[in-house]
């Protein structure tokens, strides 16, 4: 069989599912191993699929962005036990920024119990911050109703009056060459201002983020250290771009 019919074969397959095991595609094509190896990181170049272990995942389209409920309970372990990760940074007398984000949102409750200010986006945030007595402040600007996010020029002007020690971001995509995205344009410019104005930034991501490309990209690899679960595809590309905290899940 053709390397071009393979390919096919194994777009269309994604196209039916989301994920395809490796010896689902040796037994649909009768190739060896170490062909369909070298067919999916070669799809994985060309920005087709996504490498999991055992098999492919089909890319998330662009403007692909699920909702609050939906990220929520997705991946929830992986995300908390970043998130618990990312708090640990955080130090008495910080002030910080927390993106609006499901992956942020599990910060809170392990946040330091200290004299810390927040400022963020997030409208879902802001129970668990009064709960927990941090001092908080609130960016304007516009709501996105899917995600509860504040966004827009209201968001980014207010962003302006503060300076932050640490920023806290949530992402839709990482990728070695296009390094961190999010699918709406109006949020990618709010997570780039928040990362240009604090001295130190990090972005909280899945593994399964890690290959994905969205729509709108706010920043390089190189501008946060990157928190995430341990993870062997292409990692040393990421490695060589940033600081990477890997985290046991």
């Amino acid at each position: 069989m053709l390397t071009e019919e393979r390919y096919s074969i194994i777009l269309d397959k994604l196209k039916s599912f989301e994920t395809v095991k490796i010896q689902e595609l040796i037994d649909i094509t009768g190739a060896s191993e170490s062909t369909i190896r070298r067919d999916l990181t070669e799809l994985e170049k060309k920005k087709f699929i996504k490498r999991i272990h055992g098999g492919a995942r089909r890319m998330e389209r662009k403007m692909d962005e699920p909702g609050m409920e939906e990220k929520s309970v997705k991946n929830l372990h992986q995300k908390q036990q970043i998130a618990q990760a990312a708090a640990a940074l955080v130090e008495e007398g910080d002030c910080i920024f927390i993106d609006a984000g499901s992956t942020t949102s599990h910060m809170i409750p392990f946040l330091p119990e200290g004299d810390i200010i927040v400022v963020t986006n997030g409208l879902m945030h802001i129970e668990a911050l009064m709960k927990k007595g941090i001092r908080t402040y609130l960016t304007g600007g516009a709501v996105k109703p899917k995600t509860n996010a504040l966004i827009g020029r209201g968001a980014i002007d207010s962003l302006n009056g503060y300076r932050f020690d640490k920023a806290f971001m949530g992402t839709n995509g990482v990728h070695y060459e296009s390094g961190y995205t999010t699918p709406d344009p109006e949020e990618a410019q709010v997570k780039a201002a928040a990362i240009s104005l604090s001295r130190e930034a990090f972005v909280l991501a899945d593994s399964e983020k890690i290959g994905e490309i969205a729509f709108a990209r706010f920043g390089e690899l190189s501008e946060a250290v990157l928190i995430t679960e341990t993870f062997e595809e292409n990692a040393e590309l990421y490695k060589n771009q940033t600081s990477v905290k890997e985290v046991e899940v």
